[in-house]
């Protein structure tokens, strides 16, 4: 168990050499999860793997690409004459 800013929670550990033999599916458990594994070594603590924190995301997405793009010329009129388009024509 490890103590935190006062409180107690329980923290799985991992001896250091059952880490190296099985550091990938140990990540695995991790990001899966989401909690933190304590790896040892002689049962006194070496490392923490944690997993990473959550991406920022925006309060809101409608708009936020606002300001990032720019309209050059009219974007209402064909950008071809209708006489060059086959369904056009009578």
């Amino acid at each position: 168990m490890v103590m935190d800013h006062g409180l107690l929670s329980a923290v799985e550990t991992v001896p250091i050499s059952q880490f190296k033999a099985r550091c990938l599916a140990i990540l695995a458990k991790v990001q899966k999860t989401g909690h933190p594994i304590l790896v040892t070594r002689f049962g006194k603590p070496m490392a923490e793997v944690i997993p990473p924190p959550s991406p920022a995301r925006p309060d809101r997405w409608l708009g936020s690409l606002e300001g990032s793009v720019r309209i050059v010329g009219n974007i209402v009129s064909p950008t071809t004459m209708e006489d060059d388009w086959e369904a056009l024509r009578k």
